[in-house]
């Protein structure tokens, strides 16, 4: 969808690598310009697949040998990608100002936990710090329990990354109207509160309240996980009363009073308390066999490598092995095509031809 796009990844880590991965799952030419000497972090592998489908040059943006061939790329180039924190890029003399005098239509796209002003600006930060802020964790867990999300899902990704894909595929079409690029300022803590409109949607018309495990999707009986006797976890979200009745069918709840409250937050937590003794008397599989084919609304919790194993996402091929790595394949989908990852590449591996292609 993206072919003849070039993008320039200043590489970083997390979110940024993440976005231009996206953008060449997309079909987008992106060159990732390495540091030299090695990944960005310890630990990290020397090809990581978030470099898949992406070509690789080490320059020494301090180097001053290095500087013709990164400007090059600039000249080249529909997108720049980079994570620094603010004022870095511009300290390399690679801030937006610069990069537009060398490519006018350039769309600069900029990767940070806090944003390119406020107060926070230039303080350091994590994932869970960027969402705590936005409201976004608020409503990660039980009413008593310290929030907690899934690691870099609802910030570094979700709040991060695709909104920096969005603004960065926004600014290339305005480019393609009018000649002239954009600075995208893509910051984590701005997209996870924004991700929180629908809940906002809800709060405003009365089924959200701000106390934590008193509103529809975060209180209910029916919206929650349930331990298994084997350790494994089920999740339940029946909303709608003929899911909600198809669920206590299977269970044989249907005719019990308290279960026909399904939306009184009086009942909810003896309801809660019954369906936990209840599913911990079963293995998970014995549940996922019992409401497989229905339409309750409930499902297994999975770990990755049990997800790349589940039929359905078999059926889709979801998951992939690449390279000794499983690893997602790129969503979403054209057309009804699945195309398996590209291969992750050695560092600094398409020198030679970069620099040809740049005529150097």
């Amino acid at each position: 969808m993206l072919e003849g796009v070039r993008v320039i990844e200043i590489e970083g880590l997390g979110p940024g690598p993440f976005a231009a991965m996206m953008l060449a799952d997309l079909g987008a030419e992106v060159i990732c310009v390495q540091r030299p000497g090695g990944p960005p972090l310890p630990g990290l592998p020397e090809r990581s697949l978030l470099d898949r489908g992406k070509r690789t040059i080490a320059l020494d943006l301090k180097a001053p040998q290095d500087r013709p061939i990164l400007e090059a790329l600039i000249r080249s180039a529909d997108a720049l990608i980079e994570g620094f924190r603010p004022g870095v890029m511009e300290r390399l003399a690679l801030g937006p100002d610069a990069c537009h005098a060398l490519n006018p239509r350039l769309v600069y796209g900029r990767m940070t936990g806090w944003g390119q002003d406020g107060p926070r600006a230039p303080q350091a930060g994590h994932d869970l710090n960027y969402a705590a802020l936005s409201g976004a964790l608020w409503y990660a867990s039980m009413p008593g329990q310290p929030p907690f999300t899934p690691p870099t899902l609802v910030g570094d990704i979700g709040g991060g990354a695709l909104y920096l894909v969005a603004g960065v595929l926004a600014g290339i079409i305005a480019a393609l109207r009018s000649g002239t690029g954009t600075v995208v300022d893509a910051a984590i803590v701005d997209g996870s509160a924004h991700m929180l409109a629908l809940l906002m949607t809800m709060q405003a018309g009365g089924l959200f309240q701000t106390r934590r495990g008193a509103s529809i999707l975060d209180g209910p009986h029916w919206s929650r996980c349930y331990a298994c006797a084997d350790g494994g976890f089920v999740s339940v979200q029946c909303l709608e009363p003929k899911f909600y009745a198809a669920f206590l069918s299977c269970l044989d709840l249907g005719d019990d009073p308290l279960f026909t409250r399904q939306n009184d937050p009086a009942a909810w937590p003896r309801a809660a308390e019954r369906l936990t003794a209840l599913f911990a008397t079963q293995p998970r599989d014995h549940w996922t066999a019992l409401f497989l084919d229905t339409d309750a609304c409930v499902g297994p919790v999975l770990s990755p490598t049990e997800a790349a194993a589940d039929p359905h996402l078999c059926a889709r091929q979801t998951w992939s092995q690449a390279d000794g790595v499983l690893q997602p394949r790129a969503a979403p989908r054209f057309d009804g095509r699945v195309t398996d990852p590209a291969p992750a590449p050695a560092r600094d591996q398409h020198r030679a031809e970069i620099l040809a292609s740049l005529g150097l």
